[in-house]
């Protein structure tokens, strides 16, 4: 019998689609998982006729951690430990550090690992019955992928540790109160509003949106005064770009601009 790959990935237009693909397991991060999403997003980036990666998941539930039965083995030694980690890292990495703005679909679960992973991506949008949070603590584990490095980035330092001690879950409401989510759609609106934001977003400058995404989340790890430096050298190298000549010209004919 064919096992199905952990991840799939395919063009849809202007959008690279990346599913997570271990329903019967709610989606939990295996090794493969992680390796099937770092390169999923790296074949991605290497396709010219991409602009905007979807992420979202199959089954019941986005995802709801870590595989445990995986790190359960990997505890045999420190470095299979490291390895499977390092996987992780590397995955959420990559969608982060992509030149591609990078959309998330949530419904169901989004738990611990599954979080951390939805914290790696630019906007998302959620399902009203999806349900965040992190249950590291309640069993006496702690979060590995940057939990706690990217949620009180998010949330807020007393938020962060809150929702870590407590292991409570946040509705979809809670949770782009919080700043987790950006947008909370019906759920039989999810796939549709988030793709169709991701289309409009493939329309735009792809060189303005890499540079955005790269100076905002670059300026996080400055001070304000080397992010305003970084900011003054960039705009002058995209102003100076055919894409901007073709948006100035479109905004002067008032049409829609053609960016390539």
């Amino acid at each position: 019998m064919t096992t199905a790959p952990p991840v799939l990935v395919e063009l849809q237009s202007q959008v690279g689609v990346i599913t997570l693909n271990r329903p019967e397991k709610f989606n939990c991060v295996s090794r493969g998982l992680a390796d099937g999403l770092c390169a999923g997003v790296r074949s991605l980036e290497a396709n010219p006729a991409c602009r905007v990666v979807l992420l979202k998941a199959s089954g019941k539930h986005f995802c709801t951690g870590a595989d445990l039965d995986e790190v359960l083995e990997a505890r045999a030694s420190r470095a299979s430990l490291e390895s499977f980690l390092s996987a992780g890292h590397e995955a959420l990495m990559a969608l982060e550090r992509s030149r591609l703005p990078v959309v998330a679909a949530v419904h169901g679960l989004c738990l611990a690992g599954g979080l951390e992973l939805s914290m790696a991506c630019d906007v998302v949008f959620a399902a009203s019955s999806a349900r965040f949070g992190d249950q590291h603590s309640r069993y006496g584990l702690i979060p590995g992928w940057g939990g706690t490095q990217r949620l009180p980035r998010l949330v807020g330092l007393r938020r962060a540790l809150h929702l870590m001690y407590s292991a409570e879950w946040l509705d979809a409401a809670a949770a782009r109160e919080w700043g987790l989510v950006n947008l909370v759609v019906d759920d039989a609106a999810l796939a549709d509003r988030a793709m169709a934001y991701a289309q409009a977003l493939a329309t735009r400058n792809p060189e303005s949106v890499a540079a955005m995404k790269s100076l905002a989340r670059s300026g996080l790890d400055e001070a304000l005064s080397d992010g305003l430096a970084h900011e003054a050298s960039c705009v002058v190298d995209v102003l100076r770009s055919e894409n901007v000549s073709e948006g100035l010209t479109a905004f002067h004919a008032r049409r829609e601009p053609r960016f390539i």
